[in-house]
């Protein structure tokens, strides 16, 4: 009767970390995953700065805090054990102006109640680090690394034993009390015990066709990347101090494995849930958005700080300015655009931006509906924590 125990909904780093997960927990369970795209990560996992965090912003004791933390050390030895690129690199996180002092040193206070090494430096400490770099005061992170996070996925998937099924969106979902059936865009039918929403970018109308009310929506922001022509300039990791009035870390610069620095992202709104241009509009999805209270909500609450990246995502000028503060010679000529990645933000109805993992449970299914960064980072513990709630309920 049935094609699979657990039908996974999402072939990203998560949708693959619980597969994966299952196999190791329970081996003998059959694993189905439906990805919509042609393979695997195409895109928050794929889209990203491809950093492995070290769980310093997050309040401890949150999912992001624990997993963080945990996650980073794991996938280092994750990465280690399959030959996966990736390096410990540290990084430096800058403060550039006074006011952001008293926010420097309650990150260092926050790291440290992580259980995360923190070093606290001077202007000349920061120099030695990055000649180029130029701040008042920073924090030295040395947990923090970098790796492809597209190859950890494609390994997951590969360890997991599951059967993958991509080019498969999920159009229907029938929740009975023996299991669930799903329809994909193509007819197919797939039966299961248990469904795991790992949609990332759908996960919301995910959850609505399963018949849950998620009591959330995704608002996507796109992040928008330059790199550097002269990637001499910077030789690791460096951040703005953030700001925890908004989720988002701010313009950063980043050594990739491949040896290329990204620059961004800043964080505008995106017009579809997989739009990673302006010229990519879905009215029916922006028409979704605008229905939603908490996106009025949130351009009410903060939009001088949204009017500050809409600035910097249409005048290169401005963002390089916003360089600027962390690397004084960068020029205009040095930075070239790049691929763009869409973050899936959960907003409340009340306007409230999810700041956790939001994980929830309903009969027979299992529904992930806020894993934004770090949850690359994160991946391997929340895979575990959602393939334990899925194997409880079979």
């Amino acid at each position: 009767m049935f094609d699979c125990d657990v039908l996974v909904i999402g072939g990203g780093i998560v949708g693959l970390s619980t597969a994966y997960a299952i196999s190791r927990a329970a081996p003998g369970t059959r694993v189905t995953v439906l990805e919509k795209e042609a393979g695997p990560a195409r895109h928050q996992t794929g889209r990203n700065s491809g950093v492995i965090h070290s769980g310093i912003y997050y309040r401890p004791g949150s999912l992001k805090a624990r997993f963080a933390v945990r996650g980073a050390a794991e996938m280092v030895k994750f990465c280690a054990e399959y030959g996966i690129a990736h390096e410990v690199t540290g990084k430096l996180i800058v403060a550039t102006e006074r006011d952001e002092l008293p926010r420097l040193h309650a990150l260092v206070q926050r790291g440290r109640e992580n259980g995360i090494p923190v070093r606290e430096l001077g202007p000349a400490q920061i120099s030695a680090y990055e000649p180029q770099v130029r701040g008042l005061a920073a924090i030295h992170v040395g947990t923090t690394g970098i790796c492809d996070y597209g190859a950890v996925a494609a390994q997951l998937a590969d360890a997991s034993g599951a059967e993958i099924h991509y080019g498969s969106e999920v159009t229907a979902i029938d929740r009975r009390p023996w299991g669930v059936a799903v329809r994909t865009a193509a007819g197919r039918i797939v039966r299961g015990r248990i469904l795991v929403n790992c949609a990332g970018l759908q996960c919301d109308r995910v959850a609505r066709l399963a018949g849950d009310d998620p009591g959330m929506r995704i608002v996507p922001f796109r992040g928008e990347y330059y790199e550097l022509t002269r990637p001499d300039l910077v030789r690791g990791l460096v951040y703005p101090v953030p700001d925890p009035a908004f989720p988002f870390l701010g313009v950063h610069l980043t050594r990739g494995i491949d040896g290329g620095v990204h620059v961004g992202p800043n964080a505008v709104p995106a017009l579809a849930r997989e739009g990673y241009d302006w010229t990519v509009v879905r009215p029916r999805e922006l028409a979704s958005t605008l229905a939603w209270p908490g996106s009025w909500t949130i351009a009410r609450r903060h939009w001088r700080y949204g009017a500050g990246e809409l600035r910097r995502s249409f005048s290169k000028r401005a963002f390089t300015a916003a360089v600027r503060r962390l690397l004084p010679a960068v020029q205009e000529s040095d930075l070239r655009p790049t691929a763009a990645g869409v973050r899936a933000q959960a907003v409340l109805r009340d306007g409230t931006l999810a700041d956790d993992f939001l994980i929830r449970e309903a009969p027979r299914t299992v529904h992930v509906l806020n894993a934004p960064s770090p949850a690359a980072t994160a991946s391997l513990p929340i895979g575990r924590d959602i393939a334990r709630r899925a194997l409880a309920a079979l």
